[in-house]
C-alpha cells in the first residue's frame, strides 16, 4: 500500500470508529493474498506489538471475523473461549482487553478488518460496534471506488484496434472515468485517471476522427480553436458521448439535470455547435474526448 493509497483509507476508517465510537485503541488491515490479513495501521496503541502481524483466517477473533464475514466482540480476550489464541502475546503486550473486529468486504469478498479495543475488560456497546460497522462501510465504498479505478485504468491502457467496437468500449471506460475522477480521494490516483482519460483522448484525436464517425464529421467545418472547456464541461460530454441522457448524465456525475444542460449549452457554445453530436465530434476532433 502506498502513504497516499489504501494505506490512507485504513487510517481514515480507524480514525473515524474511534471518534464515533469512543474507543481509545483501533488498528487493522488489509488481506495482502489468500486469507492472511497483514496488521499495517495503528491508532492509539502505546507499543508496535500489533503492527505487522499476520492474522490467518479463523485464527484469533479477527481471523474469525475474517472465516465467517461478520463482526465479532469479546468482553475479555484473554479468557474468551469463543475465539482460538494465537495472538494473545501480542494483545497482552499492549494491554488490550475488550475487543471487536468488522470485516471489510468488497463484492462479496473480505478485503480486510477494522478492530477496536479497550484496556479494561468490559462490555463493548451499540456505540462502539456501530461506528466500527459505518467506518468499515465506508473504507469498502472507497475501495470499490479504486478497484474500479484501476479497473478502468487497465483497459484505457489496452492497445486499441480499428474495431468501432472496441473504440466504444474504450469510450464507455473513458467516461466512466471522467465520472469516478471527482469521487477519489487518493489525489495522485485522482490525477492517474484524468491524465489516462487525457492521453486516450489525445491519442484518438491524432489518429483522427473523420473515418469513425462517417459522414457527421464530414460535414462539420475544419476545427477552429476552441476555448478551453471546463473539467466539469468535459465530463457532460464524456457521458453525453456514451449515449447519456440528461437524466442519466445527471445520476451518473451527481448532478441535477438543470445543472447537466447548463454545462452542455457552454461546452456546445465553445466548441461551436449547434447539436449534441456536433459537440461530441468537435470534441473527438480536438482531442478532448475519444
Amino acid at each position: 500500500m502506498t502513504e497516499t493509497g489504501e494505506a490512507a483509507d485504513v487510517r481514515a476508517a480507524l480514525l473515524r470508529m474511534r471518534r464515533a465510537g469512543g474507543l481509545p485503541v483501533a488498528f487493522g488491515g488489509l488481506l495482502s493474498g489468500g486469507r492472511q490479513l497483514r496488521i499495517s495501521e495503528l491508532s492509539g496503541t502505546e507499543t508496535s506489538a500489533l503492527r505487522t502481524l499476520a492474522i490467518t483466517a479463523g485464527n484469533g477473533l479477527g481471523g474469525k471475523a475474517i472465516a465467517l464475514s461478520r463482526p465479532f466482540s469479546v468482553t475479555d480476550y484473554h479468557a474468551s473461549r469463543v475465539i482460538s489464541h494465537e495472538y494473545d502475546q501480542a494483545v497482552a503486550a499492549e494491554g488490550l482487553r475488550s475487543v471487536l473486529a468488522v470485516p471489510v468486504v468488497v463484492r462479496s469478498r473480505v478485503r480486510g478488518v477494522l478492530y477496536g479495543a479497550l484496556r479494561q475488560p468490559m462490555t463493548l456497546g451499540d456505540r462502539p460496534l456501530t461506528a466500527a460497522v459505518a467506518a468499515a462501510r465506508e473504507l469498502e465504498q472507497s475501495l470499490a471506488v479504486r478497484d474500479e479505478a484501476h479497473r478502468l485504468l487497465a483497459l484505457l491502457h489496452q492497445p486499441v484496434a480499428v474495431d468501432p467496437g472496441a473504440w466504444e468500449e474504450v469510450r464507455e471506460a473513458h467516461g466512466e472515468l471522467r465520472a469516478l475522477a471527482p469521487l477519489i480521494g487518493d489525489p495522485r490516483l485522482r490525477q492517474a485517471l484524468l491524465t489516462a482519460c487525457g492521453r486516450i483522448a489525445a491519442a484518438s484525436g491524432a489518429a483522427g476522427t473523420a473515418g469513425r464517425e462517417g459522414s457527421a464529421a464530414r460535414e462539420l467545418p475544419p476545427a477552429a480553436p476552441l476555448s478551453p472547456l471546463a473539467p466539469r464541461e468535459l465530463d457532460v460530454l464524456a457521458a453525453v458521448a456514451s449515449g447519456a441522457t440528461n437524466a442519466a448524465a445527471a445520476q451518473r456525475l451527481g448532478l441535477r439535470p438543470e445543472t447537466v444542460k447548463s454545462y452542455l449549452r457552454s461546452a456546445m457554445r465553445k466548441l461551436g455547435a449547434h447539436t449534441r453530436l456536433e459537440a461530441v465530434v468537435s470534441a473527438r476532433r480536438a482531442g478532448l474526448l475519444p
